[in-house]
């Protein structure tokens, strides 16, 4: 048995694993938390049931993950 690996120059392999910053990991354990409130908060306060509480956070959740792909990719487009 035999596994094919690509060579990656040493330039392209050192970009592409840039560190992640501490704000960001904080910024996204923030809004973990904060999607994890909303679900409570549909849940036990507004009483809107189970199901329907998780799909309004995590419809927040892939939102706000769309707005951090579309960020990203506009900021690596102007570098």
């Amino acid at each position: 048995m035999s596994v094919d690996q690509e060579v990656i120059p040493e330039r392209e392999q050192v970009e592409s694993t840039a560190p992640v910053s501490t704000a960001t990991v904080v910024a996204y354990a923030v809004v973990g938390v904060l999607l994890f409130g909303w679900f409570l908060f549909g849940w036990l306060v507004l009483q809107q049931g189970f199901v329907d509480s998780v799909g309004e956070a995590a419809g927040t959740g892939f939102a706000l993950l769309l707005v951090v792909a579309v960020v990203g990719s506009v900021r690596r487009s102007r570098r």
